[in-house]
Parts: C-alpha cells; sequence; structure tokens
C-alpha cells in the first residue's frame, strides 16, 4: 500500500490575477480596493496570484486597460498559469469580449459585479434569496450574451442564399428571448413575495413591535450581534457574505418591551446596481424599520469608509432618513487610543464586542432609549374582555404602574405613537372611571 500515494479530492483552487485601473478620483484607493477585490476572490474559492495596477485618466473604451497592459496581461496569464482575469470595475460587454479575445482560451476574464453574483448564487439559502440572484445574474447575461455564439454568427459573413439568417444569430435570438421570459417570470414571483412581506410588516407595525434592522458592511459581525442579542443559531462566518437571507428574532427589552431585531445582507463598495434593485424586497425590511444599527468592524482600517458607503445605499433604497446608530464592533481587537478615536468621529457611537459580549448591555439600553424617544405618557383601562390588548399593553408599552379595578386593568404606561393611537379609545383619568367613547 506504501507504493501508492493517494490522491486529493479538494478541489484545486483556480490561480487568479487582479486588474484596477487608478483613474485618481475614487473613494478608496485602488490598493484598499484590490485588497477587496482579493477578499472577494478568496471567498469565491480562488487563489490570486498576482495584481495588475494601470494609472489612467479614463478607461480605454476597447478594452479597458491600455494595450501594453493587455500584452503584459497576456504574457503573465502564460507565465502564471491563470484560470481567470478580474477586473475591480464593471466591463462593458464589448470589454470583456474584446479582453477575452487578447488572453485567449481557456482563461476566463470576468469583472467584480460578475464575481460578486457568483459569491451571492453560492450562499443564497432561500427560497427567495434564490430568485433575487438569479435575477440579478440574468440581468447581468443578457447584453453578453452575444460573445456565447460569436462561433456561429460568424457563419453570416459567408453571404449567399439564406446568408442574412445564420445559425448563430437565430440561437442568440432563441437565448434571448428565453432570458427575457425568465427575467420577467422572476420579477413576478418577487413581485408576490414583496407583496407578502409588505402584509408581515404591516402587521408588526399593526402591533406596534418596534422593530431594529441590523445593516453594515459584509463581515462587519451583524449575525454575531443578533445571536448575542437573542441567543439565535444564526450562521456566523468570517467571510464575505456569509449571510444574504434576512432572519428576524424577537427580542425583550429589560423595561418588558417586546422589539425584533432583523439581520440583512451585508453591503460592500461598488455593489452590482441589479444587485440592489434584485434585493429591494429584502432591503423593504431596512425601509420599513424604526431603529438602523449601523454596524462597522471597528479593526478595519476602512472602517469609516465602510460607513459612507453603507450610508450610500441606505440612500439609494430610500432608508437614510430612519433614525440610526453607529454600532462599532470588534472592539477587542483594537487598543484605547484606537477606540479614543471612533469615539471622536462618531460621537453618539456605541463600542461593543458582539463575540465576547462587551457592550452589549450597553447597547441593549441604548436601544430601549431610541424606542422609548417620542412615546406619550397614557393611563388608559382596558376591560376585561380584550385580552389581547392587554397583552399588547405588556409586551408593546413600558408600564410604569398597573392594578385591576371593576372595569378592567387600570395601567399607567409609556406608549410609542402607534401604540398610544391604538390605546387612544380607552385613556382616563386615574380614578378608576371608565374611558370616553366606546370602550366595549
Amino acid at each position: 500500500m506504501g507504493r501508492f500515494k493517494p490522491l486529493s479530492t479538494a478541489p484545486v483552487p483556480e490561480r487568479a490575477i487582479l486588474v484596477g485601473v487608478d483613474l485618481g478620483r475614487g473613494d478608496w484607493p485602488i490598493e484598499e480596493s484590490l485588497a477587496e477585490l482579493a477578499r472577494l476572490a478568496e471567498t469565491d474559492g480562488a487563489e490570486v496570484v498576482h495584481t495588475m495596477v494601470q494609472r489612467l485618466d479614463a478607461p480605454v473604451p476597447r478594452t479597458f486597460i491600455g494595450s501594453g497592459k493587455a500584452q503584459e496581461l497576456v504574457r503573465l496569464v502564460g507565465a502564471l498559469e491563470a484560470d481567470v482575469v478580474i477586473f475591480d470595475d464593471e466591463l462593458t460587454p464589448s470589454q470583456q469580449s474584446n479582453l477575452e479575445r487578447i488572453v485567449g482560451e481557456p482563461t476566463k476574464v470576468i469583472d467584480r459585479t460578475a464575481l460578486i453574483l457568483d459569491i451571492f448564487g453560492e450562499h443564497a439559502r432561500t427560497h427567495e434569496g434564490r430568485l433575487q440572484v438569479q435575477l440579478a445574474q440574468l440581468q447581468y447575461v443578457l447584453p453578453r450574451l452575444r460573445g456565447m455564439w460569436s462561433h456561429l454568427v460568424g457563419e453570416q459573413t459567408r453571404g449567399g442564399i439564406g446568408g442574412r439568417f445564420g445559425q448563430g444569430e437565430s440561437q442568440l435570438e432563441v437565448d434571448r428571448r428565453l432570458v427575457r421570459r425568465r427575467i420577467s417570470w422572476l420579477r413576478r414571483e418577487l413581485k408576490q413575495l414583496e407583496l407578502r412581506r409588505s402584509v408581515q410588516s404591516k402587521a408588526r407595525w399593526d402591533s406596534g413591535v418596534y422593530r431594529v434592522a441590523l445593516v453594515g458592511y459584509t463581515n462587519a459581525g451583524k449575525s454575531t450581534l443578533l445571536n448575542q442579542f437573542t441567543n439565535a443559531d444564526v450562521y456566523a462566518k468570517d467571510e464575505l457574505f456569509a449571510t444574504l437571507d434576512p432572519t428576524t428574532r424577537s427580542l425583550e427589552l429589560e423595561e418588558g418591551r417586546k422589539i425584533t431585531i432583523t439581520d440583512t445582507v451585508g453591503f460592500i463598495q461598488k455593489l452590482p446596481t441589479t444587485l440592489i434593485e434584485s434585493f429591494k424586497s429584502t432591503l423593504a425590511e431596512v425601509r420599513a424599520a424604526d431603529l438602523v444599527l449601523l454596524v462597522v468592524d471597528a479593526h478595519d482600517p476602512n472602517a469609516e469608509r465602510e460607513i459612507v458607503a453603507v450610508r450610500s445605499i441606505l440612500s439609494e433604497i430610500g432608508a437614510e432618513k430612519i433614525p440610526s446608530v453607529v454600532v462599532y464592533n470588534k472592539c477587542d481587537l483594537i487598543d484605547e487610543e484606537q477606540r479614543a478615536h471612533l469615539a471622536a468621529a462618531q460621537p453618539d457611537s456605541q463600542q461593543i464586542s458582539a463575540l465576547e459580549g462587551t457592550g452589549v448591555r450597553g447597547l441593549l439600553y441604548r436601544i430601549a432609549q431610541e424606542a422609548s424617544r417620542g412615546d406619550t405618557l397614557l393611563t388608559v383601562l382596558v376591560p376585561y374582555d380584550k385580552g389581547l390588548l392587554m397583552k399588547m399593553v405588556h409586551e408593546r408599552c413600558q408600564v410604569l404602574s398597573e392594578r385591576y379595578v371593576q372595569g378592567g386593568l387600570m395601567a399607567t404606561v409609556m406608549a410609542s405613537a402607534r401604540m398610544a393611537e391604538t390605546l387612544a379609545p380607552y385613556v382616563c383619568e386615574d380614578d378608576g372611571q371608565e374611558p370616553e367613547g366606546d370602550a366595549q
């Protein structure tokens, strides 16, 4: 047996070359952007073997990079035996096709958008998540179909009878029609899911539940924080886009008020527009929130840039006006001087370690403060036959005092605007008298 060496069945990682163009006007330094691209590539199972940078005033229309750099890329691909070339910016269909022709088979040429879509496709777990990813992928693929049939389209140039109806063009049109039909079906399905989600969201609104959404850059620790808050068993791992599907859990604050906390998909700079569009039904959970916790990796040197990137996406989905609190996570990995710097940069922020539980109690107190902001002091008499309303008073309000009297439950509470509206018919003076109006 010793003569035979067992063969490994582990998948061999693809060898990747990263390419970035420094236009001198981006929010992120090109080195940082490419470092993030390397993490994305590694998340997708690739091994980065080389990084290439070119400084240009504007991308070259035909190949994105200059002709000299393109030839250098060809030599690197051969020397390093690269399987894939990944560009840090989105390529046009023609640029991608031209680069594939120059680099030659079997090496693939993709861009950041295709890479992120591939990662999303791998990590989507729920039915809705898979539909959203598939929609984004098809919207990306549709304008790029021509290159897939170029070897057949070439037959049209031969001329002669039927020369105008090349086999490739026929196949291309069939594919386009099938893709458009699938896109239409996916949009209808997602619309139905969005309507269902809005009904659930309205039910939570009507019930008076205070809703908190966790948003932030991917890998900031949102899922770990949700697990720390609620003892949930949400998948949490040190990788980009570990969680795609929103998860909502309920939590009771010390004052007795029940709230919901939703973990959402992580953001990233240069997040593809098609993905933002496709995930709008999921991101509706953020738009419907009463409070946004913007979770940031305090240990990341790009923390402040990440806050800007997340706020930009919140603005894109119409959630920029929702009250928010910046939460610096992973503060166990930084020193006191760095913590002081973060506190100065964001004076109203909270500093925690979700993994160790440090600062989480203080964050919950801050959430309770935000949930109580705008509350109204009310004294209500809830009749005994309104059992559900009694339950809501205990779960949705901060009960300051209560006693049972002849007419029902007499309680003095701090109530949110929604609960104050619900309780309006039962408001009374604290003397045991029946409330004004029909409380029965």
